[in-house]
């Protein structure tokens, strides 16, 4: 009888979902307390999905402090940041709530909202008077994740007329130090939670790296690459095909990576007594499932690796490398493609996927780095010693994603 109610009830929750349409705008995302992690560091993570699938890092002066942000192609001068830190170590990102607000107000100013906090605040007291001093409605609608150089590192769940704090300090609001939020707020109407999917997948996901005491930087860059199902709890990579060669198409919808998935930040805040300069935003500038993330810092010269950046068309290198690969995963021509991935080429038992040919790539880069920032003293602003990691970061990622693509793409 047990049974059968739980089938009922996920039943009940599938239709539910069929019948919730595929924002644009709906991302996953956790806040982690530096009291959780193993170096003291607070982390926030986002991964951005959004109808702008090409997107780029710049370093831009505000008001009060530079900022680098997470943007989208063609905006250079980072108008709307979705994710970022400033040389103060104040950080920020958001996921769409949908629930803050009534039905009607859809008012959509968090990109604009988050460069003004980059561009001025300093601490989350900072971004509370900011919030607090904004004329209404502040038109926005959605979960801010926010972290400072003094520890502070929390949820503000932000709609037109008033907002609500939930800290990741505070053992009673996170017993485990850590918070998830994906489309909506938990001070919101509940009657229609949207993404409550993923919650249910970065739920049981952050469950077990928290068991395993695996808050550590190459443990959380693997999130955007969870193919266990919340719902379902189908594990694509229980069903790895054989090889590359023979298609296995299987249903990818609601996964935490999706096909509207952009990019994904993990900001690494600093421990007590570290330059808040050396905050660290470990990014998936393009796809997750097709690129790497590399670690950016603001340092004096405010230069960024060249394959982050705007290139002559306003676009990074990286992304659109990423979204060529992406075409070999989302192959189909007609129908709904976003809903049907190509697993073979994603992940095989010979493997030969995409995902399992990027991950020396991203260990190498996870290795390299940790030696270069590590040998910097806790009091030392990044300065030289970055830029060469840059450098670096260029030559070896780009020769390393052509090799891949001349792999699995075809060509004449």
């Amino acid at each position: 009888m047990a049974q059968i109610k739980r089938l009922s009830l996920l039943l009940i929750l599938l239709c539910t979902l069929l019948l919730v349409p595929t924002f644009s705008r709906a991302c996953t995302s956790i806040i982690i307390s530096g009291k959780a992690t193993p170096d003291g560091r607070p982390i926030l993570l986002k991964n951005r999905d959004t109808g702008t699938l090409s997107n780029m890092c710049v370093v831009c002066q505000g008001v009060r402090y530079r900022f680098l942000g997470l943007v989208n192609a063609k905006d250079a001068a980072a108008k709307e940041v979705w994710a970022g830190h400033n040389e103060a170590g104040f950080a920020i990102m958001n996921t769409a709530a949908y629930n803050l607000n009534a039905k009607d107000e859809k008012l959509e100013k968090e990109g604009i909202l988050m460069r003004q906090a980059l561009s001025q605040c300093a601490t989350l007291a900072d971004f509370e008077q900011m919030l607090d001093t904004l004329s209404r409605p502040m038109c926005v609608d959605a979960n801010f994740g926010v972290l400072d150089a003094q520890g502070g590192c929390a949820y503000y769940e932000v709609g037109n007329q008033s907002y609500r704090k939930y800290d990741a300090n505070d053992s009673v609001t996170a017993p485990g130090g850590y918070l998830i939020r994906t489309n909506y707020g938990m001070s919101g109407d509940m009657s229609d939670p949207h993404g409550v999917e993923r919650y249910a997948a970065i739920s049981e996901l952050m469950a077990g790296l928290h068991a395993r005491g695996a808050f550590d930087i190459a443990s959380l860059l693997t999130i955007p690459h969870y193919l266990r199902h919340g719902v379902t709890h189908t594990d694509l990579l229980a069903q790895m095909p054989a090889d590359a060669e023979t298609d296995r198409m299987v249903c990818f919808r609601d996964y935490i990576p999706r096909y509207i998935t952009a990019s994904c930040m993990l900001i690494q805040g600093v421990a007590s007594g570290q330059n808040p300069a050396q905050t660290t935003s470990w990014t998936y500038v393009g796809y997750p499932l097709t690129t790497v993330a590399v670690p950016l810092m603001i340092t004096r010269s405010g230069h960024l690796p060249a394959i982050v950046s705007p290139d002559q068309e306003g676009r990074s290198w990286l992304a659109t490398e990423g979204l060529r690969l992406k075409g070999a995963l989302f192959c189909l021509k007609q129908g709904n493609t976003h809903d049907y991935l190509n697993l073979s080429r994603l992940v095989n038992r010979d493997g030969t996927g995409i995902l399992q040919l990027t991950k020396p790539v991203q260990d190498s880069i996870l290795a390299h780095s940790h030696r270069v920032l590590g040998s910097l003293s806790r009091r030392e602003k990044p300065a030289k010693s970055i830029d060469a990691l840059y450098d670096w970061i260029d030559a070896y990622v780009k020769s390393q994603m052509l090799a891949i693509d001349s792999r699995v793409m075809p060509h004449d």
